[in-house]
């Protein structure tokens, strides 16, 4: 049974800066023919990873603090190390390919085990079809990558399949730019995560780029790109300031649904460019109570609410949609979460993982190649230790069944420092 809320002063958290506007922001600045001053930066392992390839690739880095930087852009030129290190950042990786594909940086990028488990062809591909040498380095279609020359073949029609990761498409947006010709990319099937390519537009218009967005299915670098004499597109602001991380202030919102206490959340509101902010209206429908504030979001619940099972399309949704897989476990009847293929190219395969654990507890889960079907059991299971195959966004979900009123063990707690290191700390805060 869902416990009651009591509507006292709501318990306040400060998102960390969001991971995908992070790195994007950091490549794009790092291309740019000026300097840049990122604020409220995410400090993580994946922000990390790019920072130190950006360094490897030549470009002046000032940190002002913890969260703060100064990117000196290149101008479109990047030194030529040997090999970059990316560990399991695919936000990172996927770009870095792209842009250093195009600029004909001769480099091997590698990274952890469960990078090369994470397919990457039809990027490769993609780039392929416009003169990049790109060359696996073990299995075919996966990480590791060398990359060697570009030459350019004249083709200005890319195709790109869009049904296995956005990051692909985006890792095209940022990169083709800087070829100064006008392209052309068809996305080939159903695009997922469409709200991740409105955040790669956005930022790139902030850059000084705008692409044309026919649907989804065709984007065009506009001609007058073609035409540019300096050596990069990229123009960045001088001072740009990173949203809270939507992703991660999922968990905070269903800890206000399914906690004692409302949450007020810090750093983002209903004006993000982030399309996980979506992950609110859900909870809305569900009978949460959300006040959309000028930078921030609180959410509370009725005392009388008594959570339905809900069936939810999570493809624009993917990295949030896995909170309501605890959400489930609070509500009656069985509720399902599809659409979810991408997950199992995650950083473990997230369908299975969450399969399995929510088992742990005493759930009944039916699972099929993209969605996932659960039912609570009558009494979750006590004192479960829950594993979280090395996976950022299992251990923050399963911090979340402790507000249910059953205690658990959180193993590897210390890989929350993908995209949020300071997590457990401030979940600690709200329990009180």
């Amino acid at each position: 049974m869902l416990l009651p809320i009591s509507h006292t002063q709501p318990s306040e958290i400060a998102l960390p800066g969001s991971k995908s506007i992070s790195n994007r922001v950091l490549l794009l600045a790092a291309l740019s023919k000026n300097a840049c001053h990122i604020k409220c930066l995410l400090k993580s392992d994946d922000t990390e990873r790019m920072l130190d390839a950006l360094h490897l690739l030549g470009v002046q880095i000032d940190q002002i603090g913890d969260d703060e930087v100064v990117i000196h852009g290149t101008n479109g030129v990047f030194r030529q190390p040997e090999t970059l290190f990316l560990g399991n950042a695919g936000t990172a990786f996927r770009p870095l390919t792209a842009v250093l594909a195009v600029l004909g940086v001769e480099c091997e990028l590698t990274g952890v085990a469960r990078m090369y488990e994470r397919p990457i062809a039809d990027l490769v591909a993609a780039l392929q079809q416009i003169g990049a040498d790109i060359q696996y380095l073990g299995n075919d279609g996966f990480p590791p990558l060398k990359i060697g020359k570009f030459v350019d073949n004249g083709c200005r029609t890319v195709q790109v399949s869009g049904s296995v990761s956005s990051q692909f498409l985006s890792a095209l947006l940022m990169a083709l730019p800087l070829t100064k010709k006008a392209y052309q990319i068809q996305v080939v099937g159903d695009l997922i995560s469409k709200p991740y390519i409105d955040i790669t537009l956005n930022l790139l218009k902030r850059f000084g780029v705008e692409i044309d967005n026919q649907n989804y299915q065709v984007f065009r670098l506009p001609e007058t790109a073609a035409g540019r004499s300096q050596n990069s597109l990229y123009t960045a602001p001088n001072e740009l300031l990173v949203e809270g991380d939507a992703s991660g202030a999922s968990y905070f919102m269903a800890a206000g649904l399914l906690g004692k206490n409302p949450i007020k959340i810090n750093g983002i509101d209903a004006n993000s460019i982030q399309g996980d902010i979506a992950f609110a209206r859900y909870l809305e429908k569900m009978g949460a109570e959300i006040e959309w504030g000028q930078g921030f979001i609180s959410v509370s619940a009725p005392c009388d609410l008594k959570l339905q099972a809900f069936d939810i399309d999570a493809n624009a949704i993917p990295d949030a949609a896995m909170t309501f897989a605890i959400i489930a476990l609070a509500a009656q009847g069985t509720s399902c979460i599809r659409n979810i293929a991408s997950w199992r190219v995650k950083e473990t395969d997230r369908i299975a993982a969450m399969a399995c654990e929510l088992r742990k507890l005493g759930a009944k889960v039916e699972t099929t190649d993209d969605a996932i079907f659960i039912t609570r059991p009558e009494k979750l299971n006590e004192n479960i230790a829950i594993d979280t195959y090395d996976d950022h966004r299992i251990a923050m979900c399963f911090s979340l069944v402790s507000l249910l009123g059953v205690p658990v063990v959180i193993n590897n707690p210390e890989c929350v420092n993908k995209t949020f290191p300071k997590y457990f700390e401030v979940f600690q805060g709200i329990m009180g």
